[in-house]
C-alpha cells in the first residue's frame, strides 16, 4: 500500500544524526512528533460528519449508533471478508518466518517487507530488478486463495508485508492503490491483531441513503412478511460524498478482498486510533489487462508472474 521512504535526517537537525523513523514530508509518526517537541500530528485523520459501519452479511454501509446517520444505509459494493482465513498456529509462524528477514523502515510509523518489482508508478517504468518471487511460506496462502470463488484464477505478483505499532504511532493516509500495474483485486492478511479499515471519498457528489428499514425491502421484496409495515418509513435523504466514512472491521487472521468500487472508487486508510496492540498486515496485488495476456506488455506480465511464483523471494 506505500511506497518505499528510506530514513533520513531530522527535521531542524544541524547535525547528520539519523532519524529513528522512515517518515519525510507531511507524514510523520510518534517517534518524530516527539524529537520536535510534540505538536500537530501529520497523521490526523480527517473529520467526516457521517459515520457508517460495514455489514459483512448484508453488504450495507450501516449508520453507526449515536451518530446523525443511525437507522439510515446503503450498499457498499466489493468488499469480501473471509473470517479466520488461516489458525492461531499458522498466523504464528507466519510472523516468525517474516520476522526472520529485516524489516524497512517506512512513513508513519510503519516497517515494511517488499516482494515485487522495481516500479517508478509516476513514470509507468517497472523491471523486475533483484525480484525473485514472493515468499516461499506463502505458496500455501497463495493456493488457499484459490479455492475461494472470490479469488478465482487470482494470481499474485506481488506481496507487501506491513508492520504496526502503537508505540510508533503506526498508519497509513487515505489512498487508491495504482491501477496501471495492479489489478482488480486487492487482496491483505490481517494478522495478531484486529483493527479497522477506513474507506472514504474525495467526491464532492451526494450519496443517496435509504432507511435500513427501506435497504431491507429492497433486499426481500415488498411482500416478504418480515419486513413488516413501512408506511411510516422516512423519505430518503442525501449526504456529500467527502464526508461519509465507512468502517470495515477487520479480525485478527481474516482475509479481506476489495475489488469493484470499493477498489476503484474508495480510498483506504488504517487510523492511528485503530491500531491498539501489533498488527501486520499480508497485501497481495494481481497485475491489471495490460500486463494479463494479450495485453500491451503481456510479455513483461508473464515474466514478473513467473518469478513471483517461483516463491524463492526475500525483500527488495
Amino acid at each position: 500500500m506505500a511506497a518505499a521512504a528510506a530514513g533520513g535526517e531530522s527535521r531542524g537537525d544541524r547535525g547528520a544524526r539519523p532519524r529513528d523513523c522512515g517518515c519525510k514530508g507531511v507524514r510523520s509518526c510518534l517517534l518524530c512528533e516527539r524529537e520536535r517537541g510534540g505538536g500537530v500530528s501529520g497523521t490526523l485523520p480527517p473529520q467526516k460528519s457521517a459515520h457508517f459501519i460495514y455489514c459483512p452479511e448484508t453488504g450495507l454501509a450501516v449508520g453507526r449508533e449515536n451518530s446523525e446517520s443511525a437507522g439510515w444505509a446503503f450498499p457498499f459494493p466489493g468488499v469480501t471478508l473471509i473470517r479466520d482465513f488461516v489458525s492461531a498456529e499458522e498466523e504464528a509462524e507466519l510472523v516468525r518466518l517474516m520476522d526472520q528477514d529485516d524489516w524497512k523502515l517506512s512513513q508513519s510509523g510503519r516497517r515494511k517487507q517488499d516482494y515485487g518489482p522495481r516500479v517508478n508508478f509516476r513514470k509507468q517504468k517497472l523491471k523486475p530488478g533483484s525480484f525473485a518471487g514472493l515468499p516461499s511460506f506463502s505458496r500455501e496462502i497463495v493456493q488457499r486463495m484459490g479455492t475461494y470463488p472470490v479469488l478465482e484464477r487470482f494470481l499474485p505478483v506481488e506481496q507487501c508485508n506491513l508492520d504496526y505499532h502503537p508505540e510508533r504511532g503506526s498508519a497509513i493516509d487515505p489512498h487508491l492503490d495504482d491501477s496501471w500495474l495492479w489489478g482488480e483485486r486487492l487482496v491483505s492478511l490481517n494478522l495478531l491483531s484486529p483493527t479497522v479499515l477506513s474507506m472514504s471519498q474525495d467526491s464532492g457528489e451526494r450519496l443517496q441513503l435509504l432507511s435500513v428499514a427501506q435497504q431491507r425491502t429492497r433486499n426481500s421484496g415488498p411482500n416478504d412478511p418480515k419486513t413488516g409495515d413501512l408506511s411510516d418509513s422516512p423519505s430518503p435523504r442525501s449526504v456529500p460524498c467527502d464526508q461519509v466514512e465507512v468502517a470495515i472491521r477487520l479480525p485478527a487472521r481474516s482475509l479481506l478482498v476489495l475489488s469493484g468500487a470499493a477498489r476503484y472508487q474508495w480510498k483506504h486508510a488504517i487510523h492511528r486510533q485503530y491500531i491498539e496492540s501489533h498488527r501486520i498486515c499480508a497485501t497481495f496485488r494481481e497485475l491489471s489487462a495490460e500486463f494479463c495476456p494479450g495485453g500491451k506488455q503481456g510479455e513483461l506480465g508473464q515474466e514478473l508472474l513467473e518469478i513471483a511464483l517461483s516463491f524463492q523471494g526475500k525483500p527488495v
